[in-house]
């Protein structure tokens, strides 16, 4: 079935109807997106404090750092936000390249950055960037980009594959070899995404879900970290000191909060219990300092920033911006699932960032420039 009928982008023909006026999606994605961002400042800082001040001998090392990413995402969000997305059309593909070109370097010994059993990074001076991160977007542009001039067709096999298909393998395999298998899924969803609102037909679409179950599946068994990875998530109380560790003190913390926390920089947890508390594992110290009401008001404000993103899609003017914020909703919404899935222990561990609100410069930086983007196209979106 064609998601054509289920969402087309907005014509002076095929009028939209919206409970909201011109300009109201704008502001409320503007403010929306504020509040999630300056939450995230605050919870790193509380999050992160105790280790930070122990290896470093700074409370407020990661707070710093975190926020001078959320002054140069700014940077991007309001450029971006003026920026004519259309004009990225341009932009694409050589964007594409120089994303491919980061995740080669990044897997060269002496050039790439290696920790924590990955090689991902590269460095820039004081400057630390990780290009799979560029991927997602990188990807989704060019595949909007590419299908929009395919006249938005790609119902035969044949379209679909040529040339979005090898593209997205090829950045993914790329990925994989870091390994980065979390950032590789949340990739591979944006642009079936993209390809689903594109008017893929669906039985295609199966087939690439089920060859990239199959190829993840693959991996989980043949790469030891990554098989310790599911195990631990499957039976984390088998190995409650080692591999079912991060697991065990991040469902301890959401537990201890109850209904309303423990108090805003009160967490125990963050104590050098809970690995990674200021990135991979922040919704758990959400969870423990603000409580089962804290949580869920992060879930609705992704659930609305979700909503929002749609509602732009809709409003979008043309093909091109109706598929890009139709990729960057699902790149973000995907991206929070994961993140939130697995510190809950419903999904494995990744390693993926909680968008918006955990540690992380170039992840801050992206999302927030994904997040102009879909404001220039909230902007330039339908009057109604």
């Amino acid at each position: 079935m064609s998601s054509d009928t289920l969402a087309p982008p907005a014509t002076a023909e095929h009028p939209v109807s919206t409970g909201l006026r011109h300009g109201d999606t704008f502001r409320l994605m503007a403010a929306t997106s504020s509040a999630m961002i300056g939450m995230g400042l605050v919870m790193i800082l509380s999050a992160s404090s105790v280790e930070a001040f122990k290896t470093y001998g700074s409370s407020f090392l990661f707070f710093r750092k975190q926020l001078v990413g959320a002054a140069m995402g700014l940077v991007a969000l309001l450029g971006l936000s003026r920026f004519d997305y259309r004009r990225l059309r341009k932009l694409a593909r050589p964007l594409f390249w120089l994303t491919l070109a980061g995740l080669v370097a990044a897997l060269i010994p002496g050039i790439g950055v290696a920790g924590g059993g990955s090689s991902r990074w590269l460095t820039f001076g004081p400057v630390t960037v990780q290009p799979s991160e560029l991927a997602k977007l990188a990807l989704i542009l060019v595949s909007a980009h590419v299908i929009e001039r395919k006249g938005g067709f790609v119902g035969d096999i044949r379209e679909l594959c040529i040339p979005v298909i090898p593209m997205t393998a090829l950045a993914c395999l790329l990925m994989v070899a870091q390994p980065d298998l979390g950032t590789t899924i949340i990739t591979v969803g944006a642009v079936l995404t993209v390809l689903y609102l594109a008017g893929a037909r669906m039985r295609h679409l199966g087939a690439l879900v089920s060859l990239g179950s199959l190829a993840a599946a693959g991996l989980i068994l043949t790469q030891g970290y990554q098989r310790a990875r599911f195990t631990s998530y499957l039976h984390p109380w088998a190995d409650p000191l080692k591999g079912g560790y991060q697991i065990i003190q991040g469902q301890i913390a959401l537990g201890s909060g109850g209904w309303f926390g423990v108090g805003l920089g009160a967490s125990r947890q963050k104590w050098s219990y809970v690995p990674n508390a200021h990135t991979d594992f922040i919704f758990a110290i959400i969870g423990e300092e603000l409580g089962l009401i804290g949580t869920l008001l992060v879930l609705a404000a992704f659930g609305f920033f979700c909503y929002l993103g749609i509602r732009i899609a809709r409003e979008a003017p043309d093909r091109f911006g109706f598929l890009v914020a139709g990729g960057i909703t699902a790149w973000i919404g995907l991206q929070a699932v994961i993140n939130i899935g697995a510190v809950t222990g419903m999904l494995p561990i990744t390693g993926v960032p909680l968008p918006m609100v955990s540690f992380g410069g170039t992840s801050l930086v992206l999302t927030m420039a994904a997040i102009g983007i879909l404001l220039s196209i909230a902007r330039n979106g339908r009057r109604g």
